[in-house]
């Protein structure tokens, strides 16, 4: 008998295992799905500050003023934004002092120098957000292309909080993905961020360097 048969008897000796019982998928999601509006903004807010991003409590109507506010602080000279949508207008009547206003109204080929070189921050809206991993949800389209939340070193970001998923599954089941999606959902869990061989993490290398997320609550509703 050669060795190579005495290994396949071997093998074919062998007792057989039992299969392995496969995870409920679906009690685990129905488990992360069960948290109140207030457990997942306050699940949603620690994640995301765990991965350096900061977040900001205010109201529909004062959140410009709050922008203007932290725009000074940070320095920001040159703030980009999306003209054709309600917050754009929003913003661009509020008129915030100490920062330009730039709309993204060209084709990126117009003013590619421009935009990578002279702009300071953005500010695009949210979709939603995911509690258990602290991500936003962006849903780029022409008003508010890609770029905007990908080229400027600051990105502001409105955020609805009635519209916190407890997990990614409840997002897409909610809003129903499937029905049709753009060209890039963007998931953001925080500010861009690499690591070298010694695990040394660096901010900014192909992203934003911060992120900062106003919680527009209902006038009124704000805690």
């Amino acid at each position: 008998m050669s060795a190579r048969d005495r290994i396949l008897g071997r093998l074919r000796a062998a007792p057989t295992g039992s299969p392995v019982a496969l995870p409920d998928i679906g009690a685990w999601h129905a488990q992360r799905a069960s948290l109140t509006g207030a457990e997942a903004i306050a699940q949603f807010r620690k994640n995301i500050e765990t991965a350096h991003a900061e977040v900001h409590d205010t109201t529909t109507q004062d959140w410009p003023l709050l922008l203007a506010k932290l725009a000074a602080a940070k320095g920001v000279r040159t703030l980009l934004f999306g003209p054709n949508t309600p917050h754009g207008a929003q913003l661009a009547a509020s008129d915030p002092a100490g920062v330009e206003l730039v709309p993204y109204d060209r084709p990126v080929a117009q003013w590619r120098d421009e935009l990578f070189d002279t702009i300071d921050a953005s500010i695009t809206g949210a979709r939603s957000a995911i509690a258990d991993t602290g991500s936003l949800v962006l849903w780029p389209d022409a008003n508010e292309p890609r770029l905007m939340s990908l080229v400027p070193p600051i990105h502001f970001v409105l955020l609805d909080p009635a519209r916190m998923h407890a997990n990614l599954l409840a997002a897409m089941l909610a809003e129903h993905w499937a029905s049709g999606m753009p060209t890039n959902a963007v998931v953001i869990s925080g500010p861009s961020k690499t690591a070298d061989i010694q695990q040394v993490l660096a901010y900014g290398a192909h992203g934003p360097r911060e992120v900062i997320v106003l919680l527009c609550h209902a006038s009124g509703g704000q805690p």
